[in-house]
């Protein structure tokens, strides 16, 4: 079998590498978007209004 006949592998775990972290960044930064506007935000105002009531229902009472 002639030495020629097997391809290189140079450049593969290096290409690999970037293909993983791109993948890693990515899927990061899409999952925290995805927490922070699906989840979070929505909870803080659910939380927020609540205490608005609230507030609003102890003013209420007072006059």
């Amino acid at each position: 079998m002639p030495v020629g006949a097997v391809a290189p592998i140079t450049g593969k775990m290096r290409k690999r590498l970037i293909l993983d972290l791109s993948v890693a960044l990515g899927g990061g930064t899409a999952c925290g978007y995805a927490f922070w506007y699906g989840y979070h935000l929505p909870s803080t105002q659910r939380r927020d209004d609540f205490y608005a009531k609230l507030q609003a229902s102890q003013q209420a009472n007072k006059e």
